[in-house]
């Protein structure tokens, strides 16, 4: 093993410890990431909607939990700064419950695609994009009717729900899809990343959520549930929903996802996966 190993300096046992705490290569996270697309795609519809509806309904937590910080906290330049570690409580439980997020999807469903290219994995691809977003925005709903129940928080909550819901129908289509680019950008990273993360993986998602949340950024499943109250709410409209926040922050989150990630990182190893190809190939 010795004279394989570019450590040199080590034993046999030294050199194992020191490649378990070697970070994975690219095209590693590029094969575990594939593969858990490749199970996500032979999933029945049902099995689907179920664990994306579940998804949807845990993201409400972020919505929650970061009115629940807001109103607790007193009234300061710098309350935001703390009430935005809310918004990743719908992130941590829905990575660490592997449940179904519509923008987890849009990284892990186009490896197979980017790798085979054919009419069957195109298809499947877009069958569990409908699946997955449509159970994550009816659970998002749910849980916004839910938050309306009469007595359910104490009085202070209800403003702090009220605003941060109206931020998320009050932007333009083009600012909304610009902030919902960033938002998929990061969202996407933080399914590269995690692979390699192990024992992190909370943290990872924590800080990276965290981003999102400081910057305003726009995602559609948990800013779903913020819209969705503010329909239910009467303060803003169906059709306000739809077109100030869920087709610009459906576009800018699948951009951002699809164009800076998933295109330049598999891109980045594609020559070495058809290398790969081509030596199967030949010796099968």
């Amino acid at each position: 093993m010795a004279e394989d190993s570019n450590f040199q300096h080590l034993d046999d046992d030294e050199q194992r410890l020191a490649k378990r705490h070697t970070t994975p290569r690219a095209l590693i996270i590029h094969e575990i990431i594939r593969d858990e697309g490749e199970q996500e795609l032979q999933r029945k519809p049902g099995a689907l909607a179920l664990s994306g509806l579940a998804a949807g309904l845990s993201m409400g937590f972020s919505f929650l939990t970061e009115a629940l910080l807001t109103a607790r906290l007193p009234d300061t330049i710098w309350r935001p700064t703390l009430a935005s570690f809310g918004y990743a409580v719908g992130f941590i439980i829905v990575v660490l419950a592997r449940q179904q997020l519509f923008t987890e999807s849009t990284l892990t469903a186009l490896l197979p695609l980017f790798t085979r290219r054919d009419r069957k994995t195109l298809y499947g691809t877009l069958r569990l994009w409908a699946v997955v977003l449509a159970a994550n925005i009816a659970g998002t709903w749910i849980f916004a009717a839910l938050l309306h129940a009469p007595g359910l928080f104490p009085p202070a909550v209800t403003p702090a729900l009220q605003a941060l819901a109206a931020k998320a129908v009050a932007g333009s289509f083009a600012s909304t899809f610009v902030r919902a680019f960033f938002a998929g950008w990061l969202i996407a990273l933080m399914v590269w990343i995690l692979p390699s993360a192990q024992s992190s993986r909370p943290l990872i998602v924590l800080l990276i959520t965290y981003v999102v949340a400081l910057a305003q950024l726009s995602h559609i499943i948990a800013g779903s549930a913020e819209a969705a109250y503010s329909v239910l709410s009467g303060a803003a409209t169906l059709s306000g929903y739809l077109g100030n926040f869920f087709a610009p922050t459906l576009l800018g989150n699948m951009a951002g996802g699809i164009v800076m990630v998933s295109v330049l990182n598999h891109g980045s190893i594609a020559t070495e996966i058809g290398e790969k190809l081509e030596a199967d190939s030949r010796t099968g």
